[in-house]
């Protein structure tokens, strides 16, 4: 999936739980610049829902994708403000 994106920084929060993923993510977030893409590694499924929900209640970001591989949780989140 990183072939897809021009990913500027991977956040790694494998093994945390909710809600650190996406506190985690929001913070990485603010330290981007417009365009710039975050790919986020989680471990807790309920990322999936976690961040989707975050992103879309979200002004300033763009969820990408998310892709489940294996037993890791894989997030692309664009900064658009």
């Amino acid at each position: 999936m990183s072939d897809t994106f021009d990913i500027t920084e991977t956040l790694d929060v494998k093994g945390a739980s909710c809600p650190m993923p996406v506190v985690k993510t929001k913070s990485a977030v603010d330290g981007l610049d417009e365009g710039e893409i975050l790919e986020v590694l989680a471990t807790d499924p309920g990322s999936m829902s976690d961040i989707d929900g975050w992103a879309a209640g979200t002004d300033g970001v763009d969820l990408l994708d998310q892709v489940e591989d294996g037993d890791e949780f894989k997030h692309y989140i664009r900064k658009t403000t």
